[in-house]
């Protein structure tokens, strides 16, 4: 029988328009902002969505003049609904990515869909290892003595899309939950901000579940 043949990587061409979603203070969203400033950054935030009305986040992006929109899970009967709502939101900025900056909820296939391979997100474990919401409390228990932080494309799983980049950041004696999770976040932001600038302006190359930056 013939070998089958490989499937041809994904090129994600650039794009500058950046649509972020956020559920809490957003210091990554303002870590964003502040690049976004340099016309030579390459990505441009156009529009912030929240599920939560009281996040912090909107604030930061009302402050810098961002368009902002609130998708509360409660307005809607069910959860197929919110989602279809999420991605017409989504839509209106006709973005070219998607970036998630602690948006703490799990984008469904109306999303996913549109905008695969586009959809970007930051978790504060070094993945594979230790998917979910309490990324750097469960390194801690685990005892590992190095973690980090993870930027990743969103699919239909817990932190399980494909890996863009990672930072490692060595796991103190004193550390507890919340000093560790301070100098993830710094690493986080940085990275984040790294990333997204990149992919703007150079685009990506998804090969199954290896990403580089570029076309080819």
């Amino acid at each position: 029988m013939p070998t089958p043949a490989a499937p041809t990587p994904a090129v994600v061409p650039p794009g500058g328009r950046v649509v972020v979603l956020v559920s809490g203070g957003g210091s990554n969203l303002a870590a964003l902002l502040t690049a976004h400033a340099d016309p030579a950054y390459g990505a441009r935030v156009v529009g912030v969505v929240s599920d939560r009305p009281t996040a912090g986040g909107l604030d930061i992006a009302r402050d810098a003049g961002v368009a902002t929109a609130v998708v509360a899970p409660a307005d809607f009967p069910d959860r197929e609904a919110w989602d279809r709502a999420v991605a017409r939101t989504v839509a209106s900025f006709e973005p070219a990515w998607v970036v998630l900056a602690g948006f703490m909820r799990l984008l469904g296939a109306p999303v996913l869909d549109r905008w695969g391979g586009r959809v970007v997100n930051t978790h504060p474990a070094l993945s594979p290892s230790f998917p979910g919401a309490h990324g750097v409390r469960d390194a801690l228990a685990h005892g590992v003595r190095v973690t980090g932080c993870t930027v990743h494309l969103v699919d239909s799983g817990v932190d399980t899309g494909p890996i863009i980049a990672q930072r490692a950041v060595e796991v103190a004696d004193d550390d507890d939950e919340a000093t560790l999770h301070e100098r993830i976040k710094v690493e986080e932001r940085r990275l984040l901000v790294d990333v997204v600038g990149r992919a703007a302006r150079e685009g990506l190359l998804v090969d199954g579940r290896r990403v580089r930056f570029g076309r080819g």
